[in-house]
């Protein structure tokens, strides 16, 4: 990522810090853990191929403005909000309409000095009190979800991409049984998912021989194999990540539309 300028320093309100490690039942919830997409941006339209989102996780908010990948410091304390300028993203270029979207929503990010949950939903206020934006709790459930594959690691500490004339698939039942298609033969494997925490069982496939596009049997082998590295999943609006315990990635997936 490379150091942006469009995280400008916001004030924050001072707060006393005498009692800040005691809940009562007026305080807002923590932010750290939670991840949102956005569902509403005043005077803005939301666009159905871009989806922003917000991770907030151990003093970083990160996630994506719905064309770039961004991340940047932040810091609550009770219903107060910063977010810093050492903000930094991705430099992708996306369409007009796209990018006027993303920039809506990043100003909307680094303007807000306070927040609040209404109806389980993220509101981000700015310093007069005004809705900067509104996000949703993002689902983190995979039962009766699909889901295509975009990328995998090929075992060789790379991750590519699917080949081109191959479709390779996921669905998550709520039984406990993930499967789909591996660009040539259709598996099916046992899957466990408690929070984050994610594994597949062995996978079991059809033995159909699939002659083109090149390499799709070999293609299909090293999908599998990633399957079986999995340890946690990551959502991110219409994105899913599979990573291995170390913290690297295995596969990368877009939700199916309507699933």
């Amino acid at each position: 990522m490379r150091a942006c300028g469009w995280f400008a320093a916001v004030c924050i309100v001072a707060v006393a810090s005498g009692c800040a490690t005691v809940t009562t039942a007026g305080s807002p919830p923590a932010l750290n853990g939670t991840a949102w997409v956005l569902s509403s941006l005043p005077g803005q339209t939301l666009l159905p191929d871009s989806t922003a989102t917000a991770r907030f996780e151990d003093g970083r908010v990160s996630g994506s403005d719905g064309c770039n990948r961004f991340t940047a410091p932040y810091s609550a304390s009770g219903a107060a909000l910063q977010v810093g300028q050492r903000g930094a993203s991705t430099m992708m270029a996306c369409a007009p309409a796209v990018m006027k979207h993303a920039e809506a929503f990043m100003s909307a990010l680094a303007g807000a000095r306070s927040f609040r949950i209404e109806g389980g939903q993220l509101q981000l206020l700015s310093g007069s009190g005004a809705v900067l934006a509104t996000l949703a709790p993002q689902s983190q459930s995979l039962a009766g979800t699909a889901w295509q594959v975009t990328g995998f690691n090929n075992g060789r500490q790379a991750v590519v991409s699917v080949l081109n004339g191959t479709t390779l698939t996921m669905a998550f039942s709520a039984d406990g049984r993930a499967s789909g298609s591996a660009g040539c033969n259709r598996y099916t494997a046992a899957y466990a998912s408690e929070g984050a925490r994610l594994t597949f069982g062995p996978a079991a496939a059809t033995r159909m021989m699939c002659a083109r596009p090149d390499g799709v049997m070999e293609q299909e082998q090293q999908f599998l194999k990633a399957l079986e590295t999995v340890a946690t999943a990551r959502f991110e609006g219409d994105r899913l990540e599979l990573r291995t315990a170390a913290g690297a990635l295995a596969a990368t997936l877009t939700k199916d539309a309507g699933k």
